[in-house]
């Protein structure tokens, strides 16, 4: 039997669940996931092996206007994974109306890249409503499979599955069979803490935060990780601290339990927080924390 080997790109508005269907698909905790717009600002790869095939998933920032050099480089990211993809994974859901809105579906359609339209949620809309939403996209991308799904209830991700494989070209594998993810140990330090940001403050604080690791230390027995929080405005950094570091020791506490789980030992977290002004809009600050 011939091995099948390709990249499959997830992309689409925010909020609609992409990393949860790339989560759900990889059955590992990859993508960083809350109910706020904009939690994805990375590119993550998670990679699915079998003995006949391998599939290089990647979880990319939501399609959004950017305002800023940060929103510039994550829409990059979402184009660039138009141009490497052998599958696209566009993903909306039964709230949305985003067909033919944006010019990404345009482009979908000049492509000759196979595309997989998933409407998601499917649990939380009426049949009237999903029928509506598979007509109005056959006629946005008519050459489009679409598939209704519900990454939380796992509904329909056997069909997704069966269909990716399918549509997958045929190619010897493009990583080692045991590669997980493109990512450091590292990176998914830094996200999980970012995911605790966006969970415990309101408004504009998550969006205007940037985790950076300054000290990763592993041993057999102990992980040692000594976190900075940017954020640009000095108000920001005592909203993030809190009443004598109360909001900050909630925000270590409950990292620290995440990456617990995540490495598989004893995690000991610092997290200090600093003012960093430019960070969203100079494209050194960028580059310094990997956008670009």
């Amino acid at each position: 039997m011939a091995h099948k080997s390709g990249f499959v790109n997830i992309i689409g508005v925010p909020n609609v669940g992409k990393s949860t269907i790339m989560n759900a698909l990889v059955g590992e905790r990859i993508s960083i996931i809350t109910s706020k717009v904009q939690t994805t600002r990375h590119r993550i790869m998670g990679i699915v092996n079998g003995e006949d095939f391998q599939i290089v998933y990647s979880d990319t920032p939501g399609i959004i206007q950017p305002n800023y050099k940060l929103h510039d480089s994550m829409m990059k990211l979402v184009y660039r994974a138009l141009s490497d993809a052998d599958i696209i994974l566009y993903v909306t859901d039964i709230y949305g109306d985003h067909t033919g809105k944006h010019e990404l579906v345009d482009k979908l359609n000049r492509q000759n890249i196979p595309v997989v339209l998933i409407i998601n949620k499917i649990d939380l809309g009426s049949q009237e409503r999903l029928e509506k939403l598979v007509g109005d996209w056959k006629r946005a991308l008519p050459d489009a499979v679409i598939i209704p799904l519900s990454a939380k209830e796992r509904f329909n991700l056997d069909v997704l599955f069966d269909q990716i494989m399918q549509l997958l070209p045929e190619s010897p594998p493009y990583y080692p069979k045991d590669t997980l993810t493109d990512k450091s140990e590292r990176f998914f330090a830094s996200e999980i803490i970012r995911e605790k940001v966006f969970l415990n403050y309101q408004k504009e604080i998550p969006y205007s935060t940037e985790i950076e690791i300054e000290e990763f230390l592993d041993s057999d027995e102990i992980l040692k990780i000594r976190a900075i929080i940017h954020v640009i405005r000095d108000t920001q950094k005592g909203i993030i601290i809190g009443k004598k570091g109360s909001a900050l020791k909630k925000t270590g506490t409950a990292a620290r339990m995440d990456l617990e789980d995540f490495f598989g030992k004893k995690v000991f977290i610092e997290l200090y927080v600093k003012v960093n002004k430019d960070w969203r809009t100079k494209d050194y600050q960028l580059k310094r924390f990997g956008y670009k």
